[in-house]
């Protein structure tokens, strides 16, 4: 492990208050939202609107990295050029989602445990050849009934601990991701009673593997009602809540903290970032900013429509986003601005 290169590739992703654009989504959800906006479900389709993405004039100015699928950094443009080197050229690093998603947890109905570490050392290697500088393995924690358990928890924790591992042998920066899902009627408090308990799981696993913590990123869910609860919260309350549970949790070592969206609309998540940055008014031990993938990408995709003659207009929402979502990394989103440029 090199810890000057794990260092300075943080440093990168996240210069001039930049994010990470998360464009990973695996085959199969790629479809389905395909499917969903009429656009046919073929790897050319999947090809040009990853085409379209890393094309985005500009897009470096408020994106530091992109987390591309395994199908689309061995993808080449139209003319010919390889994904990753059409960001390398933008001046974007490339990352690489390495988890081979999730399968029942045997034994424990409803929990989930995420695969891929089978043969992870080789494919780490290979990546690296193509061009990728970090990496993302992504947990999933359910709320419910009686779960989380505890074995869930160590399950994802321990082997989110094994990829991390994997990763900084490699001198590849792991973006560890352990989500708690929005699905349910949990309340916002039961959301960050368990987000907690993660966490601290996590990060204590993490020292037992001797993870270098100053070269990862953690990227977490917000603290939130299930979408199912009915509970009304405002930006304000999430974010409080949030921040809380990071300060109580996360070390301060860790040198940045990339949220995911999870199912928000854009405005939410802008919003919810936007509040903890002016509630903490730049007092986080952290650098704290986005990992978003739909709350990106939702508005350029349902502006495609999979045709090329609305190329550049989709390309121009999916930089307004992307620098709407850089303003409320700094806390100047205004929620109401945004509502009017959008209508």
């Amino acid at each position: 492990m090199n810890r000057e290169i794990l260092r300075d590739t943080v440093q990168q992703l996240f210069a001039n208050n930049k994010g990470l654009l998360a464009m990973d989504e695996s085959t199969g959800t790629c479809n389905r939202r395909f499917a969903a906006a009429g656009i046919p479900q073929t790897l050319l389709m999947r090809r040009d609107y990853r085409e379209l993405i890393v094309t985005t004039p500009r897009l470096k100015e408020y994106i530091g990295g992109a987390i591309l699928y395994d199908e689309t950094i061995r993808q080449q443009t139209k003319a010919g050029v390889p994904m990753a080197e059409v960001l390398m050229n933008a001046g974007i690093i490339p990352g690489i989602k390495v988890d081979l998603g999730t399968k029942p947890l045997a034994g424990f109905p409803n929990e989930m445990i995420t695969e891929g570490l089978d043969g992870l050392r080789e494919r780490l290697a290979e990546y690296k050849i193509m061009g990728a500088r970090f990496a993302k393995w992504r947990a999933v924690i359910s709320i419910g009934d009686n779960v989380p358990t505890s074995m869930g928890i160590e399950a994802n924790v321990h082997a989110l601990a094994r990829y991390a591992a994997l990763c900084q042998e490699a001198d590849i920066v792991p973006i560890v991701e352990p989500e708690i899902l929005m699905s349910g009627n949990h309340s916002l408090r039961r959301c960050e009673e368990v987000t907690e308990m993660v966490l601290k799981r996590l990060f204590y696993q993490l020292y037992r593997s001797r993870i270098d913590l100053e070269g990862i990123i953690l990227k977490p869910n917000m603290v939130m009602a299930g979408a199912e609860s009915g509970e009304q919260n405002t930006s304000e309350e999430i974010a409080e809540a949030t921040v809380r549970c990071l300060l109580n949790s996360v070390p301060a070592a860790v040198p940045a903290i990339a949220f995911l969206s999870g199912g928000q609309s854009p405005m939410d998540a802008d919003a919810h970032l936007n509040a903890m940055h002016t509630q903490s008014k730049g007092h986080l031990p952290w650098v704290v900013t986005f990992s978003f993938g739909r709350a990106l990408q939702q508005p350029a995709l349902a502006a495609w429509k999979g045709n090329t003659v609305n190329i550049k207009k989709a390309q121009r929402l999916l930089y307004e986003q992307t620098k709407a979502a850089a303003a409320a990394r700094l806390g100047d989103f205004h929620r109401e601005v945004e509502t009017e440029r959008w209508k």
